[in-house]
């Protein structure tokens, strides 16, 4: 069935090829698209369009088919092009000419909108909490670990002291910049795109502040065009704050490679949480991380990849846009899945202790040498000779008492404040 079927046959290659992946995709959207029915269905009957007893058989249909898609899922048969002819016919059905109706005074474009806004909202929501979640177990492991001294780096040679605690730390205060994004593309998401047709409107009198109310959009999308221009960029302004998360998870995952392997050893993990080589009896890889490093390299590419599909359309709807749904819905699973796999893992992170002890970090200590010199009347710059002196003689000894006091240093993390941060963020959305 489909829902432009004039009584044309469509030759069975270029069906197959113009529907794509629709089938299985939509049904990741069966739930919204239903409730957008509910809300248009009350809507037509408030202006006139449908009886009240119309309204109430739909309305009483489209619950049962809610419930249903709810709580079982839905498997859209071969027969259908996409969810929203499977809807009708399942309404038609039932309903006989009255199912017929609930496509009144809108097309399968603002159909899909709508579908994808509220689709988003969810998404980019639950987004949101995972990402608040990481960074309330990082705040929490940095002020655990805050003791453990580690060389930080810079060029990757061993540059000045850090600690678990500042590592950990500064990965949830970058996890908190991401949060701006995920509120600015739920800004975006967040207009009821329903009421634009076809981009250009209906010849029916649509209240569309009312579908606005009733599917708990903040706002309207007022222009007909501009609803329809919005496909694509929702997707993308979605894309961009996955990718930044998935930049933010690379790094962190990079980090827990690099401070896993032998030659540094910061941290480890129980061996249930790695895995061993077929050949190498004493391999323990970091293949979670690696995964996540991997999966988020690729999304931080889906906004250009977006870009170079809607980049010099005209305005108006064009079938390339169906490319953009797969990438969108694949794109919220992969970061869910890898927000859940560092959480499952930095939740059994094993610190080891006194590493800075060993010979190899005592030039991490250089800059605590020359700041004593400094407090003790020398000039920076002749402190700084002085101490390189000392390191090319080979009788430089490191000074490692360690006096970090400003916000943000090693003795001063100011978790308090990027928790600060983070709540004033939530608070947004």
């Amino acid at each position: 069935m489909k829902l432009w079927d004039k009584g044309i046959a469509t030759a069975h290659k270029v069906h197959e090829f113009t529907s794509g992946n629709d089938r299985v995709l939509d049904s990741e959207l069966a739930v919204y698209d239903v409730k957008g029915s509910i809300a248009h269905v009350k809507m037509l009957h408030h202006v006139g369009v449908l009886e009240e007893s119309e309204q109430e058989q739909l309305v009483k249909e489209l619950n049962v088919l809610l419930h249903q898609f709810e709580t079982e899922g839905v498997e859209i048969p071969a027969q259908f092009e996409d969810i929203h002819s499977y809807v009708e016919y399942l309404l038609t059905q039932k309903l006989g000419d009255t199912g017929k109706k609930v496509h009144t005074g809108r097309s399968r474009n603002d159909q899909v909108l709508v579908d994808l806004h509220l689709y988003s909202k969810d998404q980019l929501s639950s987004l949101k909490n995972h990402v608040k979640s990481l960074i309330d177990q990082l705040l929490t492991l940095s002020e655990q670990h805050k003791e453990a001294i580690i060389p930080g780096y810079t060029h990757m040679q061993v540059a000045m002291p850090s600690s678990i605690g500042l590592w950990l730390g500064g990965h949830a205060e970058m996890l908190v910049d991401d949060l701006i994004w995920i509120n600015a593309a739920y800004q975006i998401a967040d207009q009821n795109p329903l009421g634009s047709a076809a981009g250009y409107g209906s010849g029916f009198p649509l209240n569309r502040q009312m579908t606005t109310q009733l599917l708990d959009f903040k706002a309207m999308k007022v222009n007909a065009t501009a609803a329809q221009m919005s496909r694509g960029k929702l997707e993308k302004a979605c894309a961009i704050a996955v990718s930044s998360v998935a930049s933010s998870l690379s790094k962190l995952a990079m980090d827990t490679c690099l401070f896993m392997s032998q030659n540094l050893g910061f941290i480890s993990f129980p061996d249930e949480l790695t895995t061993g080589s077929s050949i190498m009896p004493h391999k323990k890889n970091p293949d979670v991380m690696e995964l996540v490093r991997g999966k988020c390299n690729l999304l931080q590419s889906l906004p250009q990849e977006i870009t170079l599909l809607i980049n010099n359309l005209p305005s108006g709807y064009h079938r390339d846009f169906q490319e953009l749904k797969g990438k969108h819905i694949w794109s919220f699973k992969e970061i869910g899945q890898c927000l859940e796999m560092v959480q499952l893992m930095f939740s059994h992170l094993i610190v080891k202790q006194g590493v800075i002890e060993q010979s190899i970090y005592d030039y991490v200590f250089s800059v605590e040498n020359l700041n004593q010199l400094v407090l003790e009347g020398l000039s920076f710059r002749e402190a700084y000779q002085t101490v390189g002196a000392q390191i090319e003689a080979g009788n430089y000894v490191p000074n490692k008492q360690l006096n970090h006091q400003h916000v943000g240093s090693v003795g001063n993390l100011g978790n308090d404040l990027i928790k600060e941060k983070m709540q004033e963020l939530n608070k947004m959305i």
